[in-house]
Parts: C-alpha cells; sequence; structure tokens
C-alpha cells in the first residue's frame, strides 16, 4: 500500500490551498477521497499526483473548469509540455516529482536530458534539480515519498553528477585552492556534496573527495597528510559520538591554517559555539556564491 494523506497534506505539498482542494472536489470531482473506519477522509499517492497537475496547470494559466474533465493522459501531455520548456522550471520540477513517485526513469530522463541541452549542466542544477531536492526533502520528511522512490531518483541524478566529473579535465591552476569533502559518519545523502565536488573541479580546484558517512580519524588522517585549505561537510543529523560543536571544533583545533565550511539541517534555527575558521553557510544558493567567491579570489 502507497502513502496516504490528509487534505492539509495536500495543501503543503501542492501549495492549494485546503478550502481550494475541497471547492474543486465538491464542484469539479478532481479527487476521490477514501474514507477510513471512523469516517475521516483521506487521499493516495495517485490523488496527489492528479492534484499536483491540476495546481501546475492551474497556476500556469488553464482554468480548473477546463482541466477537470481531461483524462489523466491528457493531463500529462499538457505537463510534459511545459516541462519540455527552458523558461517553466517550476514545470520541470514537478515534472522530475511526478516521474519520481511513478518511478518512471524514461520521463525523468527526458525531462533532465533536455533541460542540460537547453541550460547546460549546472544551470540545470541550479534552477531545477535543487527546488526539486527541496520539494522531494519536505515530501521525504512529512512521510509522502517512499524510501525507494527516494534511492530512485538520488541514483538517477548521481550517476548524472558522475559523469560531468568524468567528462571534466583537470587543469590545475599552479597554486591551486585544496578542497577536502566529506559527509560525516552515518550520513549517506551525498547528492550536494557530489555536485559540489563537480563544481569545484569545474572551476580548476584542487579536490580530494571522501564521500559519505566517512569517520573523523579518517578525515583527519586525509587532512593532515593533504593539509586542505579547506573542508567541507554538510550535517543533517548529530554526528556519531560528538556533539556538532564538538565535531567541527576537533577539526578547526587540528587545521587551524584552514577554513571548515560546514551546512545542513542541524544549523536551522540554532546556536553554535564554533571555532573562528568554522564557517556556517545557511542554504544551497549560499553555498553556490561562496564557491563562486572563492574561485574569483582564485583567479
Amino acid at each position: 500500500m502507497g502513502s496516504i494523506y490528509s487534505i492539509k497534506d495536500l495543501e503543503r505539498l501542492s501549495g492549494i490551498k485546503a478550502h481550494t482542494i475541497r471547492m474543486w472536489e465538491q464542484r469539479y470531482g478532481v479527487l476521490n477521497a477514501a474514507r477510513t473506519d471512523t469516517n475521516i477522509r483521506y487521499y493516495d499517492d495517485n490523488d496527489l499526483k492528479h492534484l499536483m497537475s491540476l495546481a501546475l496547470l492551474n497556476k500556469k494559466g488553464h482554468r480548473i473548469s477546463k482541466l477537470a474533465p481531461l483524462t489523466k493522459s491528457e493531463l500529462a501531455d499538457k505537463v510534459n509540455e511545459l516541462a519540455e520548456s527552458n523558461t517553466e522550471f517550476d514545470a520541470q520540477v514537478e515534472g522530475l516529482v511526478i516521474a519520481t513517485i511513478d518511478y518512471d526513469e524514461k520521463r525523468f530522463e527526458k525531462i533532465m536530458n533536455t533541460a542540460i541541452l537547453q541550460l547546460g549542466f549546472e544551470d540545470t542544477f541550479r534552477n531545477i534539480v535543487f527546488p526539486f531536492l527541496d520539494k522531494v526533502g519536505i515530501m521525504w520528511i512529512s512521510g509522502a515519498l517512499l524510501a525507494a522512490q527516494e534511492h530512485f531518483m538520488s541514483q538517477l541524478l548521481r550517476q548524472k553528477i558522475l559523469v560531468a566529473i568524468d567528462g571534466h579535465i583537470n587543469r590545475y591552476a599552479e597554486t591551486p585552492k585544496k578542497f577536502l569533502l566529506f559527509l560525516p559518519n552515518g550520513e549517506w545523502h551525498e547528492l550536494t556534496l557530489l555536485f559540489l565536488n563537480y563544481l569545484l573541479r569545474a572551476r580548476d580546484h584542487k579536490v580530494t573527495y571522501l564521500g559519505a558517512s566517512v569517520p573523523i580519524k579518517e578525515v583527519i588522517t586525509v587532512g593532515e597528510s593533504i593539509q586542505p585549505d579547506y573542508f567541507y561537510t554538510i550535517i543533517s543529523s548529530v554526528p556519531t559520538g560528538y556533539s556538532i560543536d564538538e565535531y567541527l571544533n576537533t577539526l578547526a583545533e587540528k587545521f587551524p591554517k584552514s577554513t571548515i565550511f560546514a551546512s545542513g539541517n542541524q544549523f536551522i534555527n540554532t546556536h553554535h559555539n564554533l571555532a573562528s575558521n568554522v564557517s556556517v553557510i545557511h542554504g544551497m544558493q549560499n553555498v553556490l556564491q561562496k564557491v563562486d567567491e572563492l574561485s574569483e579570489k582564485a583567479a
């Protein structure tokens, strides 16, 4: 059995207010809510996908009265038309979400390949993939996305980044900046880190990539060997055996001449006592901006 949703879940995930959903349901019959044994209304994955398609097209100027009679296939065709436009980033984001829910690799690949062809690799990730991942993150936290669906889309995106990294020819400057990228022990979601790996290499920095779930002793061992100018990590949960402050300050003390960059959910609306050479970056757009700033300094 797939996930089930309340009308508030649908509101949060689709961006359509609950009272509007009720009106659409009553007036146009666009959803078919089921009821629990205690007569509480709920919706399933098919309802969510259908509502997301309607919401997207409605936001693009299509009247709900015209959309309601369409078949699911006809709605999908209209969404695909938007997703193939290089100016409708939200349409492409929604297309990727629906493809993920459906395990539709062909559709996922078509949206990604079209975007990369039209926008380029970096802008596709900046404008489409990261907003998509933000939405997937909300769905994951709310329980609206299955683990298998998350793994499905992660592997497709991971493969895209690996191909881009493999296709890059390293042309280091005489004194390149050295970066050490890793996720703490127990952290496995590495797409953002992997994309940062690509970005830094594309700007001719020297990157040592350790990947996911790396014990701090190994990070220190590699750091002592290469003496990086910058460490970068993402912390979504508290590292095993350490508080977040202890973890980052341990690295800061071991490498006083390096800057330790950190981002992730553990830094949202929380206070930390961190060493002067630890810098927290909030949000992917700020991470990308920092990469550009460092690249300008290195030029």
